[in-house]
């Protein structure tokens, strides 16, 4: 299957000017780190930072939230502490599936981006 992709990207590139495939190029498959550092990229990268300081907060919430929760012995204070803990776990979480579902659309559209490559060398 591996050697199928190379043989097909080889024929890419030799059907798109040098413009075109230095593009081609870039959208090769990206690491972890790539798709990672990919989300500060582009015009809403400010979100993204944005999200990050959140889940930081919410992080530092939750960590006070179970620190109270083991120093305290009365059971309402148990419960609000526990409750507390989990909402900003929860937070964390959401912010944390938001950042690889945007992982994911950048995945997806440099793909697209690929196949529209595709298609049009073999229309030349």
């Amino acid at each position: 299957m591996r050697d199928n992709i190379e043989e097909i990207d080889k024929l890419i590139k030799e059907t798109l000017s040098k413009e075109e495939a230095k593009f081609y190029d870039g959208l090769k498959e990206q690491n972890m780190l790539d798709s990672v550092l990919g989300l500060f990229q582009g015009k809403n990268k400010w979100i993204m930072f944005l999200m990050n300081f959140m889940t930081l907060v919410f992080f530092g919430l939750f960590v006070y939230c179970t620190v109270n929760f083991f120093n305290t012995d009365v059971t309402n204070e148990l419960i609000k502490w526990g409750i507390g803990g989990l909402v900003f776990l929860f937070g964390v979480s959401m912010l944390k599936i938001f950042a690889w579902m945007q992982m994911d659309k950048n995945t997806l559209i440099r793909e697209m981006k690929r196949l529209e490559l595709l298609i049009s060398a073999t229309q030349k």
